[in-house]
This record gives structure tokens, C-alpha cells and sequence, in this order.
């Protein structure tokens, strides 16, 4: 895993990034933070359900892509696990919206990739081997499904970074699982096997990192933007559910810094301690979704923790207050040109 700080930038070209996602409104961070760093160059977004129904992602996709006037493929994916029965969206979260109930919207006349999410993955995978990173920061079954379609994949892409899992802080839909991989805990165990270069960014970290809404109120006084304006809104949506109900935050106004994460990891990977072990998934029980990590090099007498299962980079520490001038350093960038909506 490489990567450059704005400051000191080493890549002589942008890195290659699909976006797989369930906009969310840290998904909406993590994607204008994608969009504002010279260091990447997404490709194109896939979505999924989780925050939101599948339907409503690739929706919301479509239009905060619309905001900052870029023109990126958006591909529809997973709809639902691909075993276990789907649980509602958090709309108590995200809002019904996924985007903290915005009070409107322009008209948005780009539609949807005609391919399925993960045909576009692998297309694009085939056609840019070696160079394409996926980050991945909803449920997994769209990676999932590309490996089924093409089960060379590990070796035509270049990295595989998600947000999701835990392993020593509690989970946030059960004592030990996280919702990512709770949503989809088979495909989750798939992706963590299936032999590419991959990195977790869990709740050992996300849950270190609380980003102050008077950040995203000062980026939007900053840029005096659609795009700004619209993820302010839903920052503080996000941020006023937190205030009510999550008592790691004490007196913050803020929220987690969950997706975002992700990209910092990828552009600024000195800010994490990671360590490196093979990562399982419980697929059902009172654990289902909880990420089992290998930490210490033992012979398990049980299944499944045998030598051929590949290793995971996870993150289990991380410098947050570095993370967080990191990101307010890339969305003060000037990235958004003139603005075209009406």
C-alpha cells in the first residue's frame, strides 16, 4: 500500500480507484474526499445497499457526482446479502434520503452504467490490470460477485481497501460485529480469502477519529458550493444522532470519520499501525459478522485457519488528529470549479 500527502506527493500519476459504496453520508465524505485529492482518480462508483436500498444509493451516487459537475460511471449492484435476510436501512442514521433528508434537489439528468456492478468491476479491472484499487465501504457482495464472475481478480487488481470489521473495540450492531460485514457476512468472508493485497479500516480506528460539524459548516463557508452546502446538511443530520445516542462521543458535535478512512489510508498510511493476520468472518450465530483476526502465529487445531488462507493489513491504530487535518486539508483545496446547478 502506497501513498503521498498533498505536501509531498511521490505517485507521478493519479491512483485508480472504483469506489464500491452505500451513500451514506460518510460515504459522501469519503467520495468528495476522493474527488478533492490530486493523488486519485476515481474511476467509477458501484453501490449497494446498506445505508440505503440499493435503488436510493445509485441515486444518491448519481446526484453528489452531479453537484461537483463530474462525470463518473455509476454501476447498480447488490441488492440484498447474499445469504442471510436483508434488515432495514438505518434511515434514523442517514435519514430516509441517506443524505440526512436533504430539503431538495436539482434534476439530475446522467443515469446508471447499463452493466451490473460487479461486470463493471471486473471490466475495469481487465482493462486497467495491475492498476486499480478497490475501496470498498458498504457491504461486500458486489466483490463478491466479481470474484464469481472472474476468479483471477486478485491478481488483476493492484489493492482491495474496505471499511468495515472490528477486532478489539465492540462492534455497533452487536458486542462484536460491525455493520458492513454484519449486512453480508458470507460475501465478507469471501472477500477476506479470496488472495488479494487487502487492507481492513474497522472501528479499531473509525471509532478514534470524530470529525466536529463546525468543519463541514466551515468548508461549506469556504467553498460557497451546492456540493458543500448539501454535505453539511447532511453532516449534521449525522451528527445529531450521534449527539443523541452515542455515548463515545460525549460532548462532541460531530461524527466518525468511518469512510473517509478509507482513502486516508490509501493516500496517507503512515497515520495507521497495522498489523498483519488472517481476518475470518462469522457467518451466522449470535456472532454473525464478527471479524476474527489471527494475531499471534499459532496451529489452530480448528477449521479454518489453515495456511493457505491469505493475509489481511488491519488498522488498529491510528493518529486521528493527523487524519483529521488531513482530511479538512483536502476538502479546502479548490477542487470544485463554478458550479451548474439549478
Amino acid at each position: 500500500m502506497n501513498g503521498s500527502s498533498d505536501s509531498n506527493m511521490t505517485l507521478t500519476t493519479p491512483r485508480k480507484v472504483i469506489f464500491d459504496t452505500d451513500p451514506g453520508v460518510d460515504d459522501a465524505m469519503a467520495l468528495y474526499y476522493a474527488l478533492a485529492h490530486p493523488d486519485l482518480e476515481v474511476m467509477g462508483i458501484t453501490t449497494t445497499f446498506g445505508n440505503v436500498w440499493v435503488d436510493q444509493a445509485t441515486t444518491n451516487a448519481l446526484y453528489l457526482c452531479h453537484l461537483t459537475g463530474r462525470t463518473i460511471p455509476v454501476a447498480q449492484g447488490a441488492d440484498r446479502p447474499t445469504v442471510k435476510t436483508a434488515e432495514a436501512p438505518p434511515d434514523f442514521i442517514h435519514g430516509t434520503d441517506g443524505l440526512g433528508n436533504l430539503p431538495q434537489r436539482s434534476a439530475v439528468l446522467a443515469q446508471a452504467d447499463p452493466r451490473p456492478a460487479a461486470q463493471f468491476i471486473v471490466d475495469m479491472a481487465r482493462q486497467f490490470p495491475g492498476e486499480m484499487t478497490l475501496v470498498a465501504v458498504g457491504p461486500l457482495g458486489n466483490l463478491a460477485a466479481a470474484l464469481q464472475l472472474a476468479p483471477e481478480l486478485p491478481t488483476l487488481v493492484h489493492e482491495v481497501i474496505l471499511m468495515g470489521g472490528t477486532v478489539i473495540e465492540s462492534g455497533n450492531v452487536s458486542p462484536v460485529a460491525e455493520a458492513n460485514i454484519w449486512n453480508d457476512p458470507h460475501a465478507a468472508d469471501a472477500v477476506f480469502t479470496a488472495g488479494w493485497p487487502l487492507t481492513m479500516v474497522g472501528l479499531d480506528v473509525t471509532h478514534q477519529v470524530i470529525l466536529p460539524l463546525a468543519l463541514f459548516q466551515q468548508l461549506a463557508a469556504h467553498h460557497q458550493h451546492p456540493a458543500t452546502d448539501a454535505l453539511a446538511h447532511a453532516v449534521a443530520f449525522y451528527s445529531d444522532f450521534y449527539r443523541q445516542h452515542d455515548p463515545l462521543l460525549g460532548q462532541a458535535i460531530g461524527c466518525y470519520g468511518h469512510d473517509v478512512l478509507a482513502f486516508v489510508v490509501l493516500t496517507n498510511p503512515e497515520l495507521f499501525t497495522l498489523q498483519t493476520g488472517r481476518v475470518r468472518v462469522a457467518v451466522d450465530g449470535l456472532a454473525q459478522g464478527q471479524t476474527m483476526m489471527q494475531r499471534k502465529k499459532v496451529s489452530y487445531p480448528q477449521q479454518g485457519w489453515h495456511d493457505d488462507i491469505p493475509h489481511t493489513q488491519v488498522c488498529l491504530a491510528v493518529q486521528a488528529q493527523a487524519c483529521q487535518a488531513v482530511i479538512e486539508h483536502t476538502l479546502m483545496r479548490p477542487w470544485l470549479g463554478a458550479s451548474k446547478v439549478r
